[in-house]
């Protein structure tokens, strides 16, 4: 199929110097990058997303007695204070 793109003209010279350095037409070139982007993208979107494991190892967290709100509490507080400052 035939089609026009227009690309930046540094770029479009860029491409022409790295297909003749490596005995390639640009079109080959063109659709050599075009199939790995492509490919690259169905492979992120193929991956679901994980999110880290973050969770506290054994004997870590919080100390024993104190609570997250009181923690949240503290948070808060130091934070009101920083702004009346």
């Amino acid at each position: 199929m035939k089609t026009t793109v227009e690309i930046a003209d540094p770029l479009f010279q860029l491409a022409k110097a790295v297909a003749s350095e490596e005995g390639l037409t640009f079109r080959d070139l063109i659709e050599e990058g075009l199939r790995t982007v492509v490919a690259a993208r169905k492979r992120l979107a193929a991956e679901p997303f994980r999110l880290q494991d973050g969770s506290f190892q054994e004997g870590g967290g919080l100390h024993p007695g104190v609570k997250w709100e009181e923690l949240t509490a503290l948070a808060y507080e130091e934070e009101g204070s920083a702004l009346k400052r």
